[in-house]
């Protein structure tokens, strides 16, 4: 069979892939990435990425993955093409990758592994802390790529998080997440490595950059104005920042109860004169804002909103554990329940949105089905004999909007053992961005950047 959109036919994957998707099995799809970029030169957009994890908001900016198609309307134009009944593969946007960082190993693995099909060399991802990569630049390396349009950073958000101690800017963490040796004020904790990124903007001047942190940092005393303050002040004062904004995913068809606060700074001098006088404007006028409109309801009301995306949506085709070829679905927690109320300890709803993922591991994961004993309310699922489990690292994937043909446990080719564990993979997923939410970020960029800067 040969699937048809937009008067074109695409016709299914003839050889099994080495990465075999639950989701995809039926019908996969011939998965070809290699970008032509003479297609979109000179309009690429080049982005240099911070604290990049496994690549969630990279791969929003970078497009071309696969979604579920209730995300997306049906006259979408962001919208390549159908890959079945429940999938749909995303456009190409004119963002570019040319640099990203982050200090785990597991997530530079994942990063790599799945990015390459765009044509990215390995040696543009370094595993290194932030404040390193910028010490060396004030040193006289050549560390930072020039000619940077966007720069993308999701500064490190325990500090700031309600699950956590909030100890905000006073971290008791260093740039590398271990325990700090004195309790002396350092600019180099990792509760400040926001301020890093604003070195990073300094030397690079991007035209545009995004930071991402988790909504608990607008109720933490002034840090927000602090934050904003800072970021604005970077390449001398050149930068307007906007008032953050809390975006929560589930309103951009991302079935997960996530939210996020988004800073997003454009540097003045590369405005045209009308896009300089609307961002200063108390009120942003619609055509210059650049937070996307939300596309479902969620959170929100409003006509022509689409219907929440729900768990059962993006998780109804993946294979129980026993039965999956792929390792994040097979591999996962084997915490037992606890009855002691803790975090972690709640089944989820498969007609609503997933929890907020986080990046746990063990006893931490919620539950995939609880059993009858527990207070499993999945009753035709404990009929059919189904065991009580935690959700495995594929289905914090899924929840997460992350593409289903993305590796996550990635067994090593030779020998024992894992590139990429599960524990590992928990804790990367967890960390990230919801891909989907990042599309949306990018493509309201995209299609605001002539009215901006006068170019496309």
């Amino acid at each position: 069979m040969a699937f048809k959109n937009k008067n074109k036919e695409y016709e299914p994957l003839q050889e099994t892939p080495e990465f075999v998707s639950d989701v995809l099995l039926k019908g996969q799809y011939p998965l070809i990435f290699n970008r032509n970029d003479d297609e979109y030169e000179p309009h690429i957009h080049r982005v240099l990425s911070l604290f990049s994890g496994c690549g969630g908001m990279d791969l929003g900016f970078e497009g071309h993955f696969i979604a579920n198609k209730k995300s997306f309307a049906d006259d979408d134009p962001r919208v390549e093409k159908r890959i079945n009944d429940d999938w749909v593969m995303l456009r190409k946007t004119k963002f570019k990758d040319v640099f990203a960082n982050d200090i785990l190993p597991e997530a530079e693995f994942a990063w790599t592994t799945y990015m390459s099909r765009f044509g990215y060399d390995p040696s543009i991802y370094h595993c290194q802390s932030i404040v390193e990569l910028v010490k060396m630049q004030n040193s006289g390396a050549d560390i930072f790529p020039k000619n940077i349009d966007v720069v993308l950073g999701g500064f490190p958000c325990q500090d700031f998080s309600v699950a956590g101690k909030r100890m905000g800017f006073n971290s008791q963490k260093d740039d590398y997440g271990k325990k700090r040796d004195d309790d002396k004020p350092t600019e180099e904790s990792r509760g400040k490595l926001y301020f890093w990124m604003k070195q990073v903007i300094d030397i690079v001047r991007p035209k545009i950059f995004i930071a991402e942190n988790v909504k608990g940092l607008v109720n933490l005393g002034n840090v927000k104005d602090i934050i904003q303050k800072d970021f604005a002040s970077a390449d001398g004062n050149g930068y307007i920042v906007l008032n953050p904004q809390v975006l929560h995913a589930g309103n951009y068809g991302v079935p997960e109860s996530r939210e996020r606060v988004i800073f997003i700074g454009i540097r003045r001098d590369a405005l045209v004169p009308e896009a300089l006088n609307a961002l200063e404007k108390e009120i942003i006028p619609e055509e210059y804002n650049p937070y996307p409109k939300p596309t479902h309801a969620c959170t929100v009301k409003g006509e022509g909103l689409l219907p929440m995306v729900t768990n059962y949506d993006v998780l109804k085709d993946l294979k129980e554990p026993e039965d999956s070829l792929d390792p994040a679905q097979s591999v996962y927690s084997k915490a037992k329940y606890q009855s002691n109320g803790s975090q972690g300890q709640t089944e989820i709803r498969l007609d609503g949105l997933g929890p907020t993922i986080r990046s746990e591991h063990h006893g931490n994961i919620e539950f995939r089905r609880l059993s009858a004993e527990h207070g499993g309310k999945h009753i035709d699922e404990l009929k059919m004999g189904l065991p009580e489990r935690r959700l495995t690292p594929r289905e914090c994937a899924m929840i997460q909007t992350f593409p289903p043909d993305y590796e996550f446990v990635i067994k090593k080719k030779t020998g024992r053992g894992f590139n990429v564990s599960s524990s590992g993979a928990y804790k990367i997923i967890g960390n990230a961005v919801p891909p989907v939410l990042a599309f949306n970020i990018a493509t309201r960029i995209q299609n605001l950047w002539i009215n901006y800067f006068g170019e496309e």
